[in-house]
Parts: C-alpha cells; sequence; structure tokens
C-alpha cells in the first residue's frame, strides 16, 4: 500500500495545528518533519517542541528526517518527543549502522535518507538494520525544487538491491513528488511518499480536499510514466 506523508515544513506555520487537523480528516498516513541544523543543510527548520505540541492531535506515525551533522545527538531528544519513524543521513558525520541501531532499540522504525548522488553501496552492510530508505529526489534543504530525472533508476536500482538482500524495507521519496513524478516513482518500487508543495500544500488549497485528491488518484492506478531513466 502506497502511504501518504504531508511534508509539515511546507504547512502554514500559523496554522499548523489547522492544517493536521484537515490532513486528518483528508486520510493522510503518516506526517513527515525535516530537522535542519543549518550545517548539514543551508536552512533551519522545525524542532523536537513543535512535536510535543502536535503529537496529542494525531494518531498517525511521526517521521523525523534528521538533516542534521551527529545525528546520534538527538536521537534520544525525538524519541521522547513523539518520533515514530527517525531517518538519518549516510553523508552526515555518523556511526551508520550504531544510529540505526540506536533508533530500533527505542521501539522506532529506523531509515536511511540519501542525498540524490550519494551512490547506494553504503546501504549494503546495514539493510538488515534498517525499516525504510528515504530517497532524495531532490538536493535537500528547500522546497520547491526540480525532481532530479536520474533518481528513477536510483530507485529501480534500490528496489533490486532490496529484493536480492531479503530484507523487508521500504522505500520512501522525498523531492517534487506531484502528480506528473508519482506514477514513475511507484512504478519503480516506492510505497512511503513524502508530500509538499507539488501537490498538497498549493496555495488556496483545502488541504483535505487536497488529501482525497491525492488518494484518489493513487488508488485509480495512474499510468506508468511517460519518460523511464532505467
Amino acid at each position: 500500500m502506497t502511504l501518504i506523508g504531508p511534508s509539515m515544513m511546507c504547512a502554514d506555520m500559523g496554522r499548523l495545528l489547522k492544517d493536521m487537523e484537515s490532513l486528518n480528516r483528508g486520510g493522510v498516513d503518516y506526517y513527515h518533519f525535516d530537522i535542519m541544523d543549518g550545517t548539514f543543510v543551508p536552512n533551519f527548520a522545525m524542532s523536537p517542541d513543535m512535536l510535543r505540541t502536535l503529537r496529542p492531535y494525531t494518531d498517525r506515525p511521526f517521521d523525523i528526517h534528521l538533516m542534521v551533522e551527529e545525528p546520534e545527538r538527538y536521537i534520544e531528544l525525538f524519541v521522547e518527543a513523539g518520533a515514530d519513524w527517525i531517518s538519518v543521513h549516510a553523508e552526515t558525520k555518523v556511526h551508520l549502522q550504531r544510529a540505526l541501531q540506536m533508533i530500533r532499540d527505542s521501539g522506532l522504525k529506523a531509515g536511511v535518507a540519501l542525498n540524490p548522488s550519494t551512490p547506494l553501496n553504503c546501504l549494503e552492510y546495514v539493510l538488515d538494520v534498517t525499516d525504510y530508505v528515504c530517497l532524495m529526489t531532490v538536493n535537500p534543504g528547500f522546497a520547491g525544487q526540480k525532481f532530479i530525472p536520474s533518481t528513477y533508476r536510483k530507485i529501480s536500482d534500490l528496489k533490486k538491491m532490496i529484493k536480492r538482500s531479503g530484507e523487508d524495507v521500504r522505500i520512501q521519496v522525498d523531492g517534487n513528488i506531484s502528480f506528473e513524478t508519482i506514477p514513475g516513482v511507484l512504478d519503480r518500487g516506492a510505497d512511503l511518499l513524502v508530500c509538499g508543495t507539488s501537490c498538497l500544500f498549493k496555495p488556496n488549497t483545502d488541504l483535505e480536499l487536497a488529501a482525497l485528491e491525492l488518494r484518489g488518484f493513487l488508488e485509480a492506478k495512474p499510468a506508468q510514466a511517460a519518460v523511464r531513466e532505467g
């Protein structure tokens, strides 16, 4: 089943709770929170206090994307704040296997996030402690960027790697996930969508209706992408 995860960085910070209530009614599956430290990416975003504030208002999982250096330092903080899933970037100053095991030992799902140009071979010895891989389809840090076409092939290659490993690992895609790109990423094996300004958070859009429209689009089994990269 394909799961819809609104990227809360794209929500209206002045009415964050109202946006979440609308998305709840629209039937989204989880919430994606980008945590940025201004070092790993040139931007700052979100905090554990925000999670604590929102946590009582939904039973959907909170997916925490740590775009920070030395993510091991923050895992416990976000566990306590109400996280359900946490992904860490393989490119950061991180002992990757240890960080993933820390997340799992806390009872959460553990994810590895990869920038568009990062090769998949860094996953070879950690798939056994990984629940999902977040493939960035834009360079991380800012909303509204263009989808990088070569990441279609990367999704296909990751799907093959997971199949060979025999592990139960899901594929998440993050970056310009739109009605145009969704058919292609699903066809290649993605099943966790991070949805931002390209399909949910559009100007003057009712978020409940936008989420329902996206769900209907997914259930209609959209045709395969017209342009293939692999």
